[in-house]
């Protein structure tokens, strides 16, 4: 984890109730932080949380769950949740995707959302870094026992490699779409998209399912 930035972080921190410190605990365990058997979303990379906030507060019926790396932007999201009166339906916690295993056991997880992650453009071995690639497919599989994953990226060389891997390891692909914002289908911006789409960049979206 990188150092804290924020002079008010720490406090952030230690009074948000969105916060999970200790996410590994909580492994098989994740419906009693909620209190209740409503299916479970997670978003893995929730940079400052517009995303999952906005979803959070549009679906109450669902229990949303936001992880991201790096403490100095998961203050900012927990910030964003308490001006959004913190909705009882939200946690957020700060892990690496490598860890997803001994974060959630099998079948907890409904949905995984993946937005603007790493495109990891080096050849070999990092090809395998990328939250899309076929080894993370695997794990997202038995987290959810059946479930869908939906990504989105500005990155035309990571989507079409996404793409491929989905295909290539069973999932069903579905709302298949090269320019997500003439598309006329529903959608919720992330901080980056928006951004994005002001210079009318193009975004690439679609959605999987192991089910």
């Amino acid at each position: 984890m990188r150092l804290r930035q924020k002079p008010w972080a720490d406090q952030e921190f230690a009074e948000n109730p969105l916060f999970v410190p200790n996410p590994k605990e909580h492994k098989g365990t994740w419906r009693d932080i909620f209190a209740n058997d409503n299916p479970i979303h997670l978003e893995i990379g929730c940079g400052k949380g517009r995303f999952v906030i906005e979803n959070a507060l549009a679906q109450p019926h669902i229990n949303f769950l936001a992880m991201e790396k790096q403490e100095r932007i998961l203050c900012m999201a927990l910030r964003s949740g308490r001006d959004a009166d913190l909705p009882p339906n939200l946690r957020f916690f700060c892990q690496e995707a490598e860890n997803l295993q001994d974060i959630f056991g099998p079948a907890e997880l409904a949905r995984i959302y993946i937005n603007f992650c790493d495109p990891w453009r080096a050849r070999g071995k990092w090809r395998k870094r990328r939250l899309t690639h076929r080894d993370f497919l695997a794990v997202y599989q038995t987290i959810m026992g059946g479930g869908q994953v939906h990504f989105k990226t500005d990155d035309e060389v990571l989507f079409n490699f996404s793409v491929t891997e989905f295909k290539e390891t069973g999932w069903r692909l579905d709302n298949v779409t090269t320019d997500l914002h003439n598309s006329g289908a529903g959608n919720i911006m992330t901080e980056y998209e928006a951004r994005f789409a002001a210079k009318g960049m193009k975004i690439y979206r679609l959605e999987a399912d192991k089910s």
